[in-house]
């Protein structure tokens, strides 16, 4: 298997982490291919917990280099904080590749972000106010500074003067903000950030493609999740790239025809964090419950998460737009309390039943799920290393699942830990 991606089919906070880890003990080369600080993996190994933002979860094991792909944003600050509290623990990072082609998150991006929020009011959309979307504008209307432009000051300087041009005006008279200084931008990029950066800068994409050419097994993978795509999320609550499969493919470099393996991690109930519709939301003590046991709180922002039944009409959206070869379910041990357990097979809107999400935002705002009720199995699955030992009950809601989602099901997390999993047959 060439390449294989690993991608969330739901709203995020899936366990894209722990899984990318399981699998990256047999991959060579480990690629994160959009997104930024904004969404975190937290891994647990030998009971030592590894909370990562922007580095490729492979670079736990020795024998993976890390890739930071070119569709990734970039905050330099934040990286290099990572990278130390990496090495601190014992990790080596040195491996690590940074696409020269990914864009810088800057000052002003997460000025603006935190500004346009407050600005929005009640129609916030629930950033993190990283300056992920201002990044990813400035990219758009060709205006972003790359991670090359580190190693070429007078390149840098002259991109920050006109960007800055813009946005100091923006921030002046819409903000009513002081301006941001050039000089002190400059010195902090070019002085601190480049000289640490610079042995890790690189051409990713030749890098990738030579990898594949010595018959080196590659691992993709995506922030956030299908749902909060830019183009096939809950618009406009969504994340301004595409961790759909299909965003592999821009974000590292690599043609359609090299992945053979694509990924679907899904969590055994959904979750979702800032604003957008939400079908299977629940509130009140049963999602007190979830949220206790699935410790539902943002690894980066500490925010708590709204939790819901599993919805079944996303996991098969989220089939069709990554063709997904599998599902890993996460968080099974979770439901280890509840006397049943419900799943959202359809929706109903109008008299009409959606077995897929409508397109329409209006009419998904106002479905009602349709839900099919399964018992619960009241045991701790935290222990179970062999699939043959789950309760008949946690069986039949993974073969439920898999029927519902129409992909089978390949491996099922028990808990936290890397070993904390199983495979059933």
């Amino acid at each position: 298997m060439p390449a294989t991606v690993v991608v969330g089919t739901q709203w995020g906070d899936e366990g894209k982490g722990k899984l990318t880890d399981l699998l990256a003990a047999d991959m060579d080369v480990v690629v994160r291919y959009q997104g930024g600080h904004n969404a975190g993996h937290r891994i647990v190994v030998g009971g030592e917990a590894f909370a990562l933002q922007l580095v490729p979860s492979g670079v736990l094991y020795p024998g993976v280099t890390p890739v930071i792909g070119n569709g990734v944003v970039v905050d330099p600050a934040v990286l290099l904080a990572e990278l130390d509290a990496l090495s601190a623990k014992g990790v080596d990072v040195s491996r690590l590749l940074v696409s020269g082609n990914a864009h810088l998150i800057m000052p002003y991006h997460q000025e603006l972000d935190r500004l346009n929020e407050r600005f929005l009011g009640k129609n916030a959309l629930g950033t993190t106010k990283r300056g992920i979307g201002p990044a990813y504008g400035d990219k758009a209307w060709r205006v972003g500074l790359r991670v090359q432009d580190l190693l070429d000051p007078k390149i840098f300087r002259a991109k920050l003067d006109v960007a800055l041009a813009e946005k100091n005006q923006l921030l002046a008279r819409v903000y009513n903000r002081l301006p941001l200084s050039a000089d002190q931008l400059a010195a902090t990029y070019l002085d601190d950030y480049a000289p640490r950066l610079a042995p890790m800068i690189g051409d990713s994409v030749g890098f990738l493609h030579e990898a594949l050419a010595r018959g080196e097994r590659l691992l993709l993978e995506g922030a956030q999740a299908t749902f909060l795509d830019l183009d096939h999320g809950t618009y406009p609550f969504v994340t301004s790239s595409n961790p759909v499969a299909g965003g592999a493919c821009t974000g590292s470099g690599l043609g359609p025809r090299d992945l053979t393996a694509i990924v679907g991690i899904a969590k055994a109930y959904v979750t979702r964090v800032g604003a957008g519709p939400f079908p299977t939301e629940l509130d009140g003590d049963l999602a007190d419950t979830l949220v206790a046991r699935g410790h539902e709180f943002g690894t980066n922002t500490g925010r708590r998460r709204r939790v819901g039944w599993f919805d079944a009409v996303l996991a098969r959206q989220a089939r069709r737009l990554n063709s997904l070869t599998e599902i890993a379910l996460t968080k099974l041990d979770v439901l280890d309390a509840f006397d049943e357990i419900k799943v959202c097979v359809a929706y109903e809107a109008g008299g009409q039943r959606y077995d897929y999400p409508p397109y329409h935002q209006s009419v998904l705002h106002e479905v009602t799920p349709i839900y099919e009720t399964l018992p619960g199995w009241h045991q701790d699955l935290t222990g179970l290393t062999d699939a043959a030992d789950l309760p008949v009950a946690a069986r039949d809601y993974i073969d439920f699942l898999a029927a519902a989602i129409g992909v089978p099901i390949s491996v099922v997390g028990v808990g936290p830990g890397r070993d904390q999993f199983v495979r059933p047959s």
